[in-house]
């Protein structure tokens, strides 16, 4: 498959993934912690969850594949050995790090908000921490165009 088509897909879905979280961020969170009703986050997440989820496994495949394009195979993978393989590594430490915030999300704070408010300002630590770390992925993946970092 053609690099550009790869990287026409993978920006698309990082427009979807990375905007998502900052609308949630900056549009939803404030008022949701001001208010300390956890329902219209949990209405955001079940409608933006099949749309988000989508952009982030088309980001994985997308990123992955590319980074074969460029001639870093997996057993490069976070050896930070050369520029581009340097992003690579960095985004894949941080995509394991949103893995690892979703899980406790999904597993941990999620469902005991309903009932208890008081988990609303960890569950916005973990919506902050994941909308910070799309947007660094996106300013590291902007440097491939310069040969790396």
């Amino acid at each position: 498959m053609s690099h550009h088509f790869l990287l026409i897909i993978h920006l698309l879905a990082a427009t979807v993934w990375v905007g998502g979280h900052l609308y949630l961020s900056i549009g939803i969170l404030p008022t949701v912690l001001r208010d300390r009703n956890a329902s219209r986050l949990l209405r955001f997440e079940k409608s933006y969850e099949p749309i988000g989820m989508t952009a982030l496994v088309l980001l994985v495949i997308t990123g992955l594949w590319m980074t074969l394009q460029f001639g870093i195979s997996w057993h490069q993978w976070l050896s930070f050995s050369s520029p581009v393989e340097r992003i690579t590594s960095a985004k894949i430490l941080l995509l394991f790090l949103t893995v690892l915030l979703a899980v406790s999300a999904q597993t941990r704070v999620i469902p005991r908000l309903k009932q208890n408010p008081a988990k609303l300002p960890e569950m916005g630590l973990h919506i902050v921490a994941v909308t910070v770390i799309g947007i660094a992925m996106l300013v590291l993946g902007s440097f491939v165009r310069y040969g790396g970092i």
